[in-house]
């Protein structure tokens, strides 16, 4: 099997259930907890990519103060948006699981096994 990661925060509900199906299913994730452990802009968009995603608005939690206090929601520059992630992790959708170059977001947690 290929390198198996996710993208964890533990305070979120969906990301321990998410790495709790993980190891229920015998695999042992690397764990990022990005929060901790920021990623850079190449790894978000490579994210995006993998996600099949056409904008990096996707991948971010609107409902997240910040991203209402940086009124990302007018923003149109996909590199500001990616730079804002990277500013400001928490605005990045969780949890998120790497496998066989491919992505999945864990909402919910199932939707992930079809990358394994």
């Amino acid at each position: 099997m290929s390198e198996l990661k996710i993208l964890h925060n533990p305070r979120c509900s969906k990301s321990r259930q998410t790495l709790q199906l993980l190891q229920d299913k015998g695999y042992t994730p690397e764990v990022i907890e990005y929060l901790k452990t920021p990623i850079d802009k190449m790894q978000i968009a490579n994210i995006i990519e993998l996600l099949g995603f056409s904008s990096a608005r996707q991948l971010m939690r609107k409902g997240e103060d910040a991203y209402k206090e940086q009124d990302l929601a007018k923003e149109e520059n996909e590199a500001a948006l990616i730079q804002a992630m990277v500013n400001t992790p928490k605005l990045i959708e969780r949890p998120i699981v790497l496998a066989n170059s491919k992505a999945a977001i864990g909402r919910p947690p199932e939707s992930v096994l079809d990358i394994l």
